[in-house]
């Protein structure tokens, strides 16, 4: 029998289930059980306990046929435990370090009481942690042990199960167990404390309360709320069962008060067409169980508003109204005090091109128009491309427009049509087009309106921390505005996944209200589904014939570089390579022509594809991939080609960038540290035999998991026609592209290093000017003299 059993019941919780279970496994005290209960959660959940489990012995995990809620998964932990102690813990919460043995000491020194009461702390999503005000009462009550007749300031603590480990003799003695329902946690609080024959109090942060975004049951509006009502009227059915515990009515009645009083504050919870019947059976509850105790000085204000719910008065609610507009009006002006000191000069200029956009905020949506973005309009291309492609055949009734700069519109391909940032036109696209598809961000100033739909695409797989993971480095966030990160995200529709791994990532790094499409990635499609003449036009177009080994090094960005900084001597490299090998450096599209590389391909030591536009291709055309911390990694690894991993300042990257996962620990194949293991992992050709190659099937499986070469479809399909998502064809039925020392490559000729130019296509002319389907004619004739938007990365 362990001391303590934790249960903790999930659903929809598949971001923070790791972090949740890793807070308990991780405690240095180890006489502990876990009871994990699988309320029938729609998400990887189910899976993901299962997995742990095979692992972890102190794992049970329970999974229950059919969905009952929060209470009676709790119920079922129960009947399941072992423990001498049980102890409910919510499944997006966390046990801070040492907390389970502190809980233990405690325990012994307060002579195994039935009830020990643990301190907590508010984690809110942003960073900050919060002590828990009325930790007084606990410090209070440390010393001693005691019931709840000596002690009635316990009923100031939150009414929450998790907040408490109970014996479970206790719990089996008073046939204590949670109803069903909203607030199940009422009823059965009450009827522990008032029935607990010892308590003690531990003033140690030992839970920490996380604070969600979105995903909060109390943060929904929803009817479910009345379910209060119920709770209620179990905790007062109890008293009546029990004339001994009388005396606690008058304060339970007050405690209800102000649990209403809470849900009635609140706007997000319940719509303004049901408030008037929940404030009415509020008062019919307060009338039936007790009228506030005016008496007490320090609690005067907050009784006259029980006064006011007791008597049904309607000023209640204009008093709540006006506390909101007060606290509203204070949040409005500290953000516009904010804005008012940024960007100045640049609003001005557009402001005529926003107030035109605004006015055409109400103009009818084109429901046949979809405007397409990549990488902050640098390019047409990846996943974004691949959606694009696979719509002209499942949809091309749907009218593609992508967003280019200026400076990048000779890569626009002849046919497809194209608008620049801050052309009338653009705006007009921006108001009143229904799809949206972004692999990054569009501009803040972008009002999503009903009926509009986004869809992120993402650019990777993430290695490195995202969006609001990156609050705990402030060097890589270099200045970010999370509040706009956050405006732009929550804009999002549909989040397209690749893997499962990455999945949780999304949903945690950007906590807001999308869908998730675990559909693959769009432009991996073409690597999954490429055949001998792709690969053999990809080595034709570079001009590598065959007999040489391509090795494509493609290095990430430093969040600390403003420029690119070679961190391999190549000259020394390509000749400790020989002949039979050829270099293609890639650079990261964040830094601009690099003149050291230029002259290094017109000595013939590398050819420079950093500026050419399809990655697709080079993957293709190479024999092996050297990166350090890039996500193309994750996309090469469909290829079944080796990886050689070359990291010579992973403490650095991983330190002030901060990483999902050690990549040294569990990398793709090969590691190399320094120039001389580089060269000797790529002479030797380590990556094509084991222990690389397991290591590369076993990352193709886990991070590959979704790619099997309908992604794009698959996107098209759910996303714009509204059908059930193409089923995933399994990982061993999927085709693999052959490499190119697979491939007839006779009669490919070299090209002299120079003329390895990016291979861009030539724009079609100024298709600009083709007004989108439902544009009036002559509504495209003039250009904003500005296009200065906000455009912030995603990830920075």
């Amino acid at each position: 029998m362990p001391l303590i059993s934790i249960i903790v019941p999930v659903y929809d919780v598949q971001a923070y289930l790791h972090d949740c279970l890793g807070s308990v496994l991780d405690q240095d005290f180890k006489d502990f059980e876990i009871v994990a209960v699988d309320d029938r959660s729609p998400d990887h959940s189910p899976a993901m306990l299962d997995e742990l489990a095979e692992r972890e012995p102190r794992l049970k995990v329970l999974h229950l046929e059919r969905n009952v809620g929060l209470g009676p998964a709790r119920n079922a932990g129960l009947e399941v435990a072992t423990g001498e102690y049980v102890h409910f813990l919510d499944s997006d919460d966390l046990l801070a370090p040492g907390a389970l043995g502190v809980i233990a000491e405690k325990l012994e020194q307060s002579g195994w009481p039935e009830m020990l009461l643990l301190d907590h702390a508010r984690s809110f999503w942003w960073g900050k942690v919060q002590q828990n005000i009325r930790a007084d009462v606990l410090e209070d009550l440390s010393g001693e042990v005691f019931t709840a007749h000596e002690h009635p300031e316990l009923f100031e603590l939150l009414h929450v199960a998790w907040n408490k480990v109970c014996r479970r003799d206790f719990l089996e003695r008073e046939e204590l167990s949670f109803p069903p329902g909203y607030y199940e946690d009422t009823p059965w609080t009450y009827k522990a404390v008032l029935t607990a024959r010892s308590i003690a109090a531990l003033p140690y942060v030992c839970v920490y309360y996380r604070q969600r975004r979105y995903g909060s049951i109390l943060g929904t509006r929803s009817r479910r709320h009345f379910e209060a009502f119920d709770q209620w009227q179990r905790v007062f059915d109890f008293l009546d069962s029990r004339p001994d515990l009388d005396e606690w009515r008058h304060i339970l009645s007050e405690r209800m008060a102000g649990h209403y009083l809470t849900v009635l504050r609140k706007s997000h919870r319940i719509a303004n067409e049901d408030r008037p019947e929940f404030f009415r059976r509020a008062s019919e509850h307060l009338v039936r169980y007790g009228s506030p105790d005016l008496s007490n000085p320090e609690r005067r204000s907050e009784a006259v508003l029980h006064r006011l719910l007791y008597q049904g008065d309607p000023r209640l609610f204009h008093l709540l109204k006006q506390a909101s507009r007060a606290k509203g009006r204070a949040a409005v002006a500290a953000r516009r005090g904010a804005v008012r000191g940024r960007h100045l000069r640049t609003r001005a200029k557009t402001a005529v091109k926003l107030a035109e956009y605004r006015r055409l905020l109400h103009a009818p949506l084109w429901d046949d128009v979809v405007v397409y973005a990549s990488l902050w309009n640098r390019t047409i291309g990846g996943n974004p491309k691949a959606v694009y492609d696979a719509m002209q055949e499942v949809a091309p009734h749907l009218h593609g427009v992508w967003i280019i700069r200026e400076d990048a519109r000779n890569q626009v391909p002849p046919g497809i049509d194209y608008v620049v940032p801050g052309m009338r036109r653009y705006w007009q696209l921006m108001a009143r087009a229904k799809y949206f598809v972004n692999d990054v961000n569009f501009p803040t100033e972008l009002v999503k309106r009903t009926g509009q739909v986004h869809v992120q695409t993402q650019h990777g797989t993430p290695l490195k921390h995202m969006g609001t993971d990156l609050m705990a480095h402030p060097a890589a966030a270099n200045g970010m505005d999370f509040r706009k990160l956050l405006h732009r995200s929550d804009r999002w529709d549909y989040n397209v996944s690749a893997n499962r791994y990455s999945t949780l990532v999304w949903e945690r790094a950007f906590p807001s209200e999308f869908t998730t499409l675990e559909s693959g990635y769009p432009r991996n499609d073409r690597l999954v589904n490429a055949t001998a003449d792709d690969v053999r036009a990809a080595r034709e177009e570079l001009g590598l014939p065959g007999g040489r080994t391509a090795v494509l090094f493609a290095p990430t960005h430093r969040d600390w570089d403003r420029h690119f900084v070679l961190r391999v001597d190549l000259p020394r490299l390509a000749k400790d390579l020989g002949d039979d090998f050829v270099l293609l450096m890639r650079t990261h599209y964040f830094y601009d022509a690099t003149p050291e590389l230029r002259e290094l391909q017109d000595r013939g030591l590398v050819l420079d594809v950093s500026r050419h536009a399809d990655v697709e291709q080079l993957m293709l055309a190479s024999d092996l991939l050297v990166t350090d911390y890039s996500s193309i990694m994750f996309d090469y690894a469909n290829l079944c080609r080796p990886i050689v991993v070359y990291a010579p300042d992973w403490d650095t990257y991983r330190e002030v960038r901060g990483v999902y996962f050690d990549l040294l620990a569990e990398p793709p194949g090969a590691v190399a540290t320094t120039q001389e293991q580089l060269a000797h992992v790529l002479v030797e050709r380590e990556g094509e035999r084991p222990p690389a190659t397991v290591r590369l099937a076993e990352f193709r499986r886990r991070f590959c998991e979704f790619d099997d070469g309908h992604a794009a479809e698959r996107v098209a399909r759910t996303v714009f026609l509204g059908e059930p998502a193409l089923p995933l064809v399994p990982a061993d039925e999927r085709p693999v592209a052959p490499r190119p020392d697979e491939v007839d490559l006779s009669g490919v000729q070299q090209h002299p290093p120079h003329a390895t130019a990016p291979r861009v296509a030539s724009a079609g002319g100024p298709t600009e000017s083709v007004p989108p389907p439902g544009a009036r004619e002559g509504e495209e004739t003039e250009a904003a003299a500005e296009a200065a938007i906000d455009e912030e990365p995603t990830d920075h």
